[in-house]
């Protein structure tokens, strides 16, 4: 059964959840780094309804996303919560796809880029367990059992 769970989902908690994994430091301008309060509301976008701020020190404008893989997207704060809770529960892209209510291929696109930009993130150095099964935790996070 489908439905479109973005309905569930209130706007101003998926706001504070972006802004906890993405902005740890709070919003601030991406010129001078002046926080939020030293800005002013631009407008509102249609498509995601994202408020658009614009920096008093330097007339830079921005939004949620500005800075993270969504910049520039239009997706809504609950869609893009959704994106990340899929993701790491390790969901289809055709699943994700009909619970947000989004093209395949506009999902998969962003899928690919939440995935390179975590990759990036990945420490280069050994983990501390030498006795780690990173292939074993692969296949039952992928399979739902372990083998």
């Amino acid at each position: 059964m489908e439905f479109p769970i973005t309905e569930l989902l209130d706007y101003e908690n998926s706001v504070e959840w972006i802004l906890k994994h993405f902005h740890s430091k709070g919003l601030q301008c991406p010129n001078c780094d002046s926080p939020i309060e030293q800005s002013r509301e631009f407008r509102r976008t249609k498509s995601s309804d994202l408020l658009v701020q614009r920096c008093l020190n330097c007339d830079a404008i921005y939004n949620l996303y500005t800075g993270t893989v969504f910049q520039g997207s239009q997706w809504t704060p609950m869609q893009v919560v959704l994106l990340m809770r899929g993701i790491c529960k390790g969901e289809t892209t055709r699943e994700l796809a009909a619970e947000l209510q989004l093209n395949y291929k506009t999902v998969l696109t962003m899928r690919h880029r939440v995935q390179a930009n975590a990759e990036l993130e990945q420490p280069n150095t050994a983990l501390s367990d030498s006795h780690s099964e990173t292939d074993e935790m692969f296949h039952a996070q992928r399979s739902g059992e372990k083998r």
